[in-house]
């Protein structure tokens, strides 16, 4: 089942140590069937506030999701971003392709 790294990131600093970030990560997640499904800051609010960067990785299980997240190739660049950025980055489980939303009652 797919998995997925999410970032809200308020703020970013864009400098030097960022655009070295950036153009490190995708080789990062390439050992981990890694992908971008969302990244930057065109989004329309419907709801709430929301003016930062979203930004949604795919990966195939959450095995492969920590594995990135934790890799030496990761780490070795991830406080670039975090002494950049404010925010927050969460790895979560995708949902079965049958599931509906009253599911979650049976499941906790």
């Amino acid at each position: 089942m797919s998995a997925y790294a999410i970032a809200y990131l308020d703020e970013m600093n864009v400098n030097r140590e960022i655009v070295t970030y950036l153009s490190k990560i995708d080789d990062t997640l390439k050992p981990y069937d890694g992908r971008f499904l969302v990244h930057g800051k065109d989004s329309e609010v419907v709801e709430g506030d929301f003016d930062g960067y979203c930004i949604i990785i795919e990966f195939p299980d959450m095995e492969q999701a920590r594995g990135w997240y934790y890799s030496d190739a990761y780490q070795n660049i991830a406080d670039l971003r975090i002494n950049n950025c404010e925010g927050s980055v969460i790895l979560v489980k995708g949902v079965p392709g049958n599931y509906q939303a009253a599911d979650l009652l049976s499941n906790g």
